[in-house]
């Protein structure tokens, strides 16, 4: 491709809105333009890096035996009713309606119309299956954001395993994970596989893939010692008990007279009441003459689980992990009850919550909490909280779970070493889904004994444009995108100095005719342009090497060669060039072949 007749629109500035690196820097450097929040429009340069993740994702799944489809993107609404899914999903998928009035939707994933084909495996000979695509999804992102990491309309890998039996979904998602971690090593990205909750996919089990970047928004917590790692959504962690006792009565600027912080811990015969004016929050009745540290505090929080209310409980401490409330509860719709919902509740106040005496509303308490005595909370009543509260004694709780949310020190739950929080990008995900959809839609064989039963099934996705985002996260610079070679849209940039000359102009026709003979994929920068403009544009748009062709070096014979990850530079023969140039790009093919 000659830059003179290529679109390749790079800008001088970032963009006003760009906070991640690669959203800035794929916009700035022409490989993508919005279109309205969390829409894209893939330019040229994009689309070749696109298609060679492609390549290397469809190479991997060929590799595992499994078999390319291409599926509709409009789904009519009885499949996502027959799995239950219509109604669990809620605002993030776009539904219409067509003109004879059927209500349809826009694929946000592809589980229900694979399994409909799947119900044409009748017999167990024809298992097991893994069938895949390349195709577009829709999600009704509510704060789309960080260019290609957060989108509405983005293409995804999504593939479908089918087997007989759970032993076989196993054998099958270890495929998987071993072809993900090959094809994210061929594109040049380290990821870390963390244990992840399923959400609205479900099944038994589910992995993610995680590059570690500031600008990804998703938490991990991982142990160096022994390779624990999950989503802060799943992962566990040990936490030491809440300490009773005086000693830790209050951590108010004015001190407690000691009767009266005694009478504050487990001594009590029954809770407490006491005035609390103007403290509304954990951190309000730790500073409060009276009151008491985080940890000996028990948090409040109304929620609506369904729709229905639910008390949730934690240590003041800790945080509460809604996605583990929806993994624990099963409910599909989780949200924080509004100030009158939780009035209609309790009869007070979002600050002056508690669960002693409660008795009508469901109540779920974090297990860090099992044991606790000597504890305040909330009273129920406006201005107003309750020490010397003994948890067993004191509060109904109707199931403990875990709720709260790990922190970097905390225990590891393999190995109790100290956890490791950190920001990532999730480029890859995979579920055991079990039999939940081959159940609801009807997806049966007949096994050896002519018994029919359902197929066992995993998903595992992989966002195409989201992985480009990601490899630009992880390869750049000051100066621009630092492309792997494995997916830069180009290989070699030779930049022509004054491509008006003619010895110029031959010099750097003949190496990019000898490059693309060798089949190096190469772009020739034969624009007007001052050699800064090119120089730098280069730099931006990321080609791993440039060959500078320019009178100087062509009065004796040479041309220089520039790695771009490196900036090493180093003059060839003009005659030797394409060889040497095209050996090290060869060479570096082959270490992710």
């Amino acid at each position: 491709m000659r830059w003179s007749q290529a679109f390749i629109p790079t800008l001088r500035d970032d963009p006003a809105d760009a906070e991640a690196a690669s959203h800035r820097l794929l916009v700035r450097a022409g490989y993508i333009r919005q279109l309205m929040a969390g829409s894209y429009s893939i330019l040229p340069l994009g689309m070749r890096v696109c298609h060679k993740i492609s390549r290397l994702v469809r190479e991997e799944m060929d590799a595992i035996g499994a078999q390319e489809f291409l599926l509709p993107c409009l789904h009519p609404a009885e499949l996502w009713q027959r799995s239950g899914r219509w109604e669990r999903i809620g605002e993030e998928m776009f539904r219409l309606r067509d003109r004879r009035q059927a209500d349809l939707a826009l694929g946000v994933t592809h589980e229900e119309v694979f399994t409909a084909i799947a119900c044409e495996l009748r017999s167990y000979r024809q298992l097991p299956q893994i069938w895949y695509q390349i195709q577009s999804k829709f999600r009704d992102e509510p704060r789309p954001k960080s260019g290609l990491l957060r989108v509405r309309e983005f293409s995804m890998k999504d593939s479908y395993s089918f087997d007989v039996d759970p032993q076989g979904l196993d054998l099958s998602f270890q495929k998987h994970f071993e072809a993900y971690r090959r094809i994210f090593s061929r594109c040049g990205v380290d990821t870390i596989a963390v244990e992840a909750s399923s959400g609205n996919m479900g099944g038994s089990e589910s992995i993610e893939f995680m590059v570690p970047s500031d600008a990804g928004e998703d938490w991990i917590a991982s142990c160096g010692a022994c390779g624990y790692a999950a989503n802060l959504e799943k992962a566990t962690s040990g936490v030491e008990k809440a300490t009773s006792g005086v000693e830790k009565a209050t951590s108010g600027a004015a001190p407690v007279p000691e009767e009266k912080a005694a009478a504050a811990g487990e001594a009590l015969g029954a809770p407490q009441e006491f005035a609390t004016p103007g403290v509304r929050s954990i951190e309000d009745l730790a500073r409060f003459a009276g009151g008491a540290p985080a940890e000996r505090q028990i948090k409040a929080l109304v929620y609506a689980l369904d729709g229905a209310a639910a008390l949730v409980l934690l240590r003041g401490d800790q945080e509460l992990a809604v996605q583990k409330l929806a993994d624990a509860t099963g409910a599909g719709q989780v949200r924080p009850a509004s100030d009158a919902e939780i009035r209609a509740a309790l009869g007070a106040s979002a600050g002056s919550l508690g669960a002693v005496g409660v008795r009508g509303l469901r109540v779920l308490a974090d297990r860090s909490l099992e044991g606790a005595s000597g504890m305040w909370t909330g009273a129920n009543r406006d201005g107003f909280h309750l020490r010397g509260v003994d948890v067993a004694r004191d509060i109904r709780v109707d199931a403990w779970l875990d709720l709260r949310q790990a922190k970097a020190g905390e225990a590891c739950p393999a190995c109790e070493a100290p956890l490791a929080v950190r920001k990532t990008i999730e480029v890859g995900h995979i579920f055991k889904l079990g039999t939940r959809y081959s159940e609801a839609l009807g997806a049966l064989f007949l096994d050896e004994e002519q018994k029919a039963r359902p197929i066992w099934m995993g998903s595992y996705g992989i966002g195409i444009g989201r992985a480009m985002a990601a490899v630009a996260e992880a390869s750049h610079d000051d100066a621009g995108l630092v492309w792997p070679t494995s997916v830069a849209p180009f290989e070699v940039v030779i930049t022509a100095i004054d491509p008006k000359r003619a010895e110029t102009a031959d010099a750097a026709n003949g190496l990019y005719d000898a490059l693309r003979a060798r089949g190096v994929d190469t772009l020739l920068d034969d624009r007007s342009e001052r050699p800064g403009v090119k120089f730098n544009d280069a730099d931006l748009i990321g080609i791993p090497y440039r060959i500078t062709v320019g009178p100087k070096g062509l009065a004796e014979g040479r041309v220089e060669w520039t790695r771009r990850r490196t900036r090493e530079s180093r003059n060839l023969d003009l005659h030797k060039a394409p060889d040497v140039v095209a050996e090290a790009v060869i060479e570096e093919r082959s270490l992710t072949a």
